[in-house]
């Protein structure tokens, strides 16, 4: 397949040196293992190695310049063209300056079971002067490294000396090869080269574990080509059309890259701690795998005809979730690790000064009652899909149902993980609805097997419960709570779920209340009200990009396709021109906030497209008994 032209618009960006950019202004590298934060401006300030959830060995995005970063940028230089090569994640970045032009290639290899990042630079026209910096630092930022140069096995691709540069502390050692290498500058590695039309100079940082040899270099030309016909041989299979296609297959791309290419768990983000509030306290670690996002991420595969990509996720669940139903968690690490415990990175001050910048996760032990409810109707879709189940998918999911009913009563913490009391949330009695109903579902339409009527009762008594106890009749809407006054975004998915029709008057005096309660000026749709929720934290935030893409696929669903159609175009706004989005959207601002790219804004992206073409999910008739 032949390379295409990179996206670009035209940017005017003078490299100042300055750490932690707006969020908009990286773009996201990655090999399906873990993922890289480079700035519009050369400057790489986010890497873990080798898995999204490790150590970083570069982290000044989240702290200031000693905490690690891989800078490169043209001497007097700017950046006036800044783009991915179409469909993929390889990026490039024109420089000019007074004397001359120059391209910057930046990619991670995909499918080579290396853990590296390459940057080409290839001279255009004049003369270029390069200058690169390496500061590196283990331990996101808390661990020095012993660095020194050492001769290069393999000649042919040395720079001239013949030598390579090795950093390593503990387990972890990076190599950095090259045709040319930076020289000692006190606690780092800096220099400068210059490049004429036809000249390119390659670079490569390689992961490996210290008590092995360090790899030697790529062969840069091979893995180029390899690496960018992966991804657009991927995003090839993509069939969506209309005005939101590019979006469409963009936010796939994203979902794709979130996934570990081994085990099929889905990263919620491959960042920690960019803030939800600047310079506030809501501060998480995403850098792991929500069985909620996930399932909404296999959804929006499945609709698009990434089976592959779904049954994979599939077996991850299956694996990550077995044992005892009674341990089951909202989340799991990567590999399916349980232990994620959540602590506070004292050194390091934070983006923008937002503290404290967090590593694990404290939401790992709530109880969150629609999760089951999430994952049975993501595995429906599969069966629906063709998917056979085993003798160990169903039974796995019979002990989640189990699990369900012995927490029948039990109140939780909500879908927004909240760090206040347990209540009664609408939304999650509603996804535990939902979870019962799959089940009767798979013993009467697909022959499994289940005590099928006993569910139905419970099917019964919580629809009876959450129309009496969730919609409050003066209000004319559903509450984010029983017995409360307050409404919330995720309300919108009871639709989704089949609980009501979309335009079922409840779903309309809901959908009322919410604009009335929870639009900011700039028409974008906030959770919830920080101010009147008791969530355990300092109140305020931006508004949630996803619960805005969701207003847009109610509006489609209910008559309102032309509101629909502009909110719609207001969020598309909002990604960058790599067509990637945060998790929030700060409005007053003019700028992304929360962890970046976010698998649950891009998926809902793709649901919303997929309502305003007529896509949305068919609505789910009761089921004979």
């Amino acid at each position: 397949m032949s390379q295409r032209g990179p996206c670009w618009r035209q940017l005017h960006c003078d490299y100042d040196g300055q750490m932690a950019s707006p969020i908009e202004d990286y773009a996201l590298l990655t090999d399906q293992h873990t993922g890289s934060l480079v700035s519009r401006t050369g400057s790489i300030e986010w890497l873990c190695f080798p898995r999204f959830d490790s150590e970083s060995v570069f982290a000044s995005l989240l702290g200031d310049d000693d905490d690690g970063h891989w800078r490169l940028a043209a001497e007097g230089g700017t950046v006036t063209e800044w783009g991915y090569i179409e469909s993929t994640f390889v990026l490039q970045s024109r420089w000019e300056t007074p004397d001359g032009a120059a391209l910057v290639t930046d990619f991670m290899p995909v499918g080579d079971r290396r853990a590296s990042v390459v940057r080409r630079i290839e001279g255009l026209e004049g003369e270029v002067t390069m200058a690169t910096e390496f500061r590196i630092r283990f331990g996101y930022g808390a661990v020095l490294p012993w660095v020194q140069r050492i001769k290069n096995k393999d000649e042919n691709r040395a720079n001239d000396d013949g030598e390579a540069i090795v950093a390593m502390a503990g387990p972890d050692a990076l190599v950095i090869h090259g045709n040319y290498l930076p020289k000692p500058s006190g606690h780092a590695h800096k220099g400068k080269f210059t490049v004429k039309p036809g000249e390119v100079v390659d670079l490569e940082l390689i992961w490996f574990p210290s008590h092995r040899p360090p790899p030697t270099m790529t062969d840069v030309d091979k893995t180029l080509k390899e690496t960018t016909e992966f991804w657009q041989g991927w995003a090839s299979y993509c069939t969506q059309k209309g005005p939101y296609a590019g979006a469409v297959e963009r936010s796939l791309l994203v979902l794709k890259a979130l996934t570990h290419e081994d085990t099929g768990g889905i990263v919620a983000a491959p960042t920690t701690s960019l803030p939800e509030q600047f310079g506030g306290e809501r501060n998480w670690d995403y850098r792991f795998c929500w069985l909620r996002d996930a399932a909404l991420t296999l959804e929006a595969m499945l609709v698009h005809g990434y089976e592959d990509e779904a049954q994979k996720w599939r077996n991850w669940l299956l694996r990550a979730v077995a044992g005892d139903p009674e341990d089951l968690q909202i989340m799991y690490a990567i590999d399916g690790g349980r232990n994620l415990p959540e602590k506070e990175l004292a050194h390091l001050s934070g983006y923008e000064k937002s503290t404290p910048v967090r590593v694990g996760n404290g939401a790992v032990s709530q109880y969150q009652a629609d999760v089951v409810g999430e994952v049975m109707v993501a595995l429906e879709k599969l069966r629906n899909a063709g998917v056979k189940e085993d003798n160990f998918s169903w039974p796995l999911q019979r002990a989640m149902l189990g699990y369900l009913e012995k927490h029948f009563d039990d109140k939780d913490h909500g879908i927004w993980e909240m760090r206040g009391p347990q209540k009664y949330f609408t939304h999650s009695r509603v996804m535990m609805w939902a979870a019962l109903d799959r089940g009767v579902r798979a013993v009467r339409e697909h022959g499994l097997k289940g005590p099928a009527d006993r569910w139905q009762k419970l099917v019964d008594s919580l629809r009876d419960e959450i129309m009496e106890h969730g919609f409050n009749k003066e209000l004319n809407s559903f509450t984010q709570a029983y017995g409360e006054l307050q409404t919330d975004a995720s309300l919108l998915q009871i639709p989704q779920i089949g609980f009501l029709p979309y335009d079922d008057p409840h779903m309309l005096g809901t959908v009322a209340y919410m604009e009335q309660e929870l639009l900011d000026d700039a028409g974008l749709l906030l959770r919830y009200r920080t101010h009147a929720s008791v969530d355990g934290l300092a109140p305020g935030e931006h508004p949630f990009l996803a619960c805005s893409f969701w207003l847009v696929e109610q509006y489609a669903c209910s008559g309102r396709g032309d509101e629909a159609q502009q909110l719609m175009d207001q969020l598309i706004g909002y990604s960058n021109e790599l067509g990637l989005l945060s998790e929030e959207y700060a409005t007053s601002k003019s700028r992304m906030a929360g962890n970046y790219p976010q698998a649950f804004s891009h998926l809902t992206l793709v649901r919303a497209a997929d309502a305003l073409e007529g896509h949305a999910q068919d609505p789910v008739e009761p089921v004979e008994a």
